[in-house]
This record gives structure tokens, sequence and C-alpha cells, in this order.
């Protein structure tokens, strides 16, 4: 479960326009990788993203996009997995589902206390 700290790393990661280019293509599946096409199509390895190939997309080198890297997978909306000479990205789908349901509680929450507030039968 995230606490107050989990969220709010998770903000501070996407509130950087570069991260958050980053991580919206990670997610969609934007970045092309080469991958060895010996491993079986259904390994998640194979389905995801390396990091050479996010770091093509950029004007930065390749430092700059593992810094950024390195406070998405510490804010947990990415998982990192080193496989031979490439470091493979995958979105973080158990924290996505934690942080929507978050935005769906205070979303329900606020209705409801829009529906008692203007409730005319009291």
């Amino acid at each position: 479960m995230l606490n107050m700290e989990d969220k709010i790393k998770i903000f501070k990661a996407l509130g950087n326009e570069t991260r958050f280019k980053i991580f919206k293509n990670i997610f969609t599946g934007g970045y092309a990788c080469s991958i060895d096409n010996s491993q079986p199509k259904d390994d998640l390895i194979a389905q995801a993203t390396c990091v050479t190939s996010i770091a093509e997309h950029f004007d930065f080198a390749l430092p700059t996009i593992s810094r950024h890297l390195k406070e998405m997978r510490d804010a947990k909306i990415i998982t990192m997995t080193k496989n031979k000479n490439k470091i493979y990205i995958e979105p973080n789908i158990q924290t996505m589902r934690e942080i929507a349901g978050c935005f769906e509680t205070l979303v329900d929450d606020y209705e409801k206390g829009r529906l008692y507030q203007f409730d005319n039968t009291k």
C-alpha cells in the first residue's frame, strides 16, 4: 500500500517533463528495442524496453537518461531488470493501479460530499 511519501515520490518523478515523456512511452510501448529473437514472445523481458532505445529519442547522454530512470525506479513506477548486457524497463502495474485507486477514492469522496452538501431532502 502506498503511503504519503510514496505518493509524493511518484508525483515528483512524473512532474518532470522528460521523465513523464519517458514513462508515457514505456507504458504505451512507444520505444522499440532490439530483442533477442531466441526468447519466447510471452517472456516479459521480450516485451520490455531497453535503456539504449530510450536514449535514442532524447538529446541527453545515457547517464542523464539513467538518472531519470533511477528516479522513476525509486518512485516504484517502473521496474528494471538486467539481462546480459542490457537493462530492460517495464511500468510497475501494481503501483499504477494503486495510484489510480487513490484518484478514484478522491473523486468518489468528493462526489459523495457534494451530494450530501446539496441534498435538498434534508
